[in-house]
């Protein structure tokens, strides 16, 4: 199964998802509209069944249950509209500083920048729940923009450096199954289930002589208990299967079945488990990479499989005996873990050689969308490694992750570069000027493997920026942008990532909806995005229209005419219009997309750096992350 698969798969869900809601309301209503009957009409032994049936009870129970329910779910869906943060802090999540030298959670966001490196994904913010001593962790987001990463005190603390990876294996891959939509969602639909038992309870406390209102609200929180059941029941059935799903995935990415199996271990070993204890983990214990819950008699509700089976499924060999752990501080590994395969980042990063870019083969491109291997991981440990302090410093702090934003669009031009400089002090004042001038001999040393990655690292930096920094910012980098009266395509694709990965976190965007079923109302936007990418990957009239032909097919648009346009009509003001539109649609149609546009990159059998970052760009706004351009030279 494929990315694009487990996309639509996870969009299925949501169908069924609805489909178990609806079911139990239906049973809900019934049993108001009994309960309603009873309270409200008399209802005795000795009546007919002819008397069971009152239309004007039966039409106010079903109004009076659907309002609750569905403004119930209304209300919370709008109140996790903020994305990950909302969750996170909801369950008593503390946000990590990027910057923090406490060894643990150094250890910690050292493993979430190697795989959201390795993914293609932008790197998550990063949550500890301080007073959780159970071994647990989630990730929470609509989307890869708002997505966050959190784990408890016990995972911080007993886990081993390989453990700790095999669990946040785990729960990126959530993020790119789409499995994290699913789950806010459903955090919604159970909070409206769950609505009914508490005006039962307000109910119950009022007063007054032949009062039947108490009686009802009773009848609704025993109404409301089996909605409770309801509720367990859709989150077991969505999400046992998914956490097999994310195992396998994590063991594929890391190659390392011992690290997961051995984090599970420790959980059936721990006192806590993986037991949370905030009073909000009932709404969402399907999130979490273990059983959040006691575990209770009804296994059947339960939202994980068995740690027995779910350690057997990786290690067969486990000889079935959970020992007891003691929850104690972890060191870190130390020093380099560079892999010589990537040794020559070092160098590579530490100077600007002329190189060969690399030959990337165009059929490796989609079968690694979503599936990062372990190759991709060790290339991201290396990477980060690789890299000077100074600009891993600057990009683990707001201020200083500006200043390197900055500096990544300064011009090799000194005249330019000094005109830039002069107008940033202006723009984003002194310090952030002296910060960037600083700052840029490094990164121009570096850009040119790692202008994509260094923009990664900065993101949860930049998301702790306040509203007014940000929008100051973001007119900055628009002003430095356009300093030279032009856009060439890694600015393009840096304006792309801050409207995409942040611009969300300071507005009230909502998440995107899917609007298009069918590619034939986006045949047009087809048409500007292969045009622009072969005009930038080709040259000559014929090389420009053979890479265009060559991606053509791949769309799978027969019945539709579309044209190569000109350069002047496939420009970046264009191709951005056109990938806002693509990124509302389908899974199936994104994929018949990105096959397309690699195609058309790939025609001369090579696929350069700047077409590789316009490429991962264009997967980023469809919220398909290719992995890094991974070569074993």
């Amino acid at each position: 199964m494929d990315f694009f698969e487990r996309q639509d798969k996870a969009r299925r869900n949501t169908k069924l998802l609805v489909f178990y809601f609806v079911v139990a309301v239906a049973c809900i209503i019934a049993g108001v509209y009994f309960a309603c009957l009873v309270v409200f009409a008399g209802m005795s032994s000795g009546r007919s069944a002819s008397g069971l049936w009152n239309p004007g009870i039966f039409i106010w129970a079903t109004l009076g249950t659907l309002a609750v329910v569905v403004f119930g779910s209304l209300f919370k869906i709008s109140a996790l509209a903020g994305g990950g943060k909302v969750v996170a802090e909801s369950l008593g999540g503390r946000p990590v500083d990027p910057a923090s030298s406490d060894p643990d959670e150094r250890k910690l966001l050292n493993v979430v920048e190697e795989m959201a490196l390795a993914s293609g994904v932008p790197v998550p913010p990063v949550y500890v729940l301080d007073s959780e001593m159970g071994i647990n962790a989630f990730a929470a987001g609509y989307s890869t923009s708002d997505a966050v990463v959190a784990v408890t005190r016990g995972c911080l603390k007993a886990l081993k450096r390989d453990e700790l990876q095999g669990v946040i294996g785990h729960e990126f891959s959530h993020v790119l199954n789409g499995d994290m939509r699913l789950n806010l969602r459903l955090i919604g639909i159970i909070f409206g289930i769950l609505c009914l038992a508490t005006i039962g309870r307000i109910l119950l406390r009022t007063r007054g002589r032949k009062n039947p209102l108490p009686l009802l609200g009773l009848a609704l929180i025993v109404i409301g208990g089996v909605g409770v059941l309801f509720g367990r029941l859709i989150q077991a059935a969505v999400s046992r299967q998914r956490e097999f799903l994310a195992d396998a995935s994590s063991v594929q990415f890391t190659r390392n079945p011992a690290g997961l199996s051995g984090a599970l271990q420790k959980i059936g070993g721990a006192e806590a488990g993986s037991e949370i204890e905030n009073e909000h983990a009932p709404d969402a214990c399907h999130m979490f990479f273990g059983n959040a819950l006691r575990r209770g008699f009804l296994g059947a509700f339960a939202t994980h499989p068995p740690l027995e089976e779910r350690i057997r499924a990786i290690d067969p060999g486990w000889d079935g005996r959970f020992h007891p752990v003691e929850v104690t501080a972890e060191i870190p590994l130390a020093a380099s873990r560079r892999s010589p395969q990537f040794a020559h980042l070092v160098s590579a990063l530490g100077s600007a050689p002329a190189r060969v870019p690399p030959v990337i083969k165009t059929q490796t491109v989609l079968p690694s969308l979503g599936q990062p291997t372990p190759l991709h991981l060790r290339y991201a440990e290396d990477l980060r490694d690789a890299l000077p302090e100074n600009l891993k410093s600057a990009a683990r702090d707001p201020a200083s992750a500006t200043a390197l934003m900055f500096a990544l669009l300064l011009s090799e031009d000194s005249a330019m570069r000094a005109q830039q400089l002069q107008q940033l002090d202006g723009q984003a004042g002194a310090t952030t000027q002296q910060r960037v001038a600083a700052l840029w001999p490094e990164v121009a040393a570096v850009a040119a493997r790692a202008r994509l990655p260094l923009v990664a690292l900065a993101l949860p930096a930049l998301k702790q920026l306040r509203p007014d920094e940000f929008l100051r910012f973001s007119r900055a980098l628009k002003r430095l942008v356009e300093s030279d009266q032009q856009v060439d395509l890694f600015e393009f694709v840096l304006q792309k990532i801050v409207a995409r990965h942040l611009a969300p976190q300071f507005g009230k965007a909502r998440p995107p909806v899917v609007q298009f079923y069918t590619a034939r109302p986006l045949a047009p936007d087809c048409a500007v995005l292969l045009s622009a990418l072969a005009h930038v990957s080709s040259a000559g009239a014929a090389e420009v229209a053979k890479a265009f032909g060559r991606g053509l097919p791949y769309l799978r648009i027969l019945d539709v005419p579309i044209p190569l346009l000109p350069r002047e009509q496939a420009g970046l003001e264009q191709i951005d219009a056109a990938l806002n539109r693509l990124a509302l649609a389908v899974p199936q149609i994104k994929k018949n997309v990105l096959e397309a546009c690699i195609q058309v990159v790939g025609a001369d059998g090579v696929i350069q750096e700047r077409e590789a970052e316009l490429l991962r760009a264009i997967a980023d706004t469809l919220d398909c992350p290719i992995p890094p351009f991974v070569t074993t030279e």
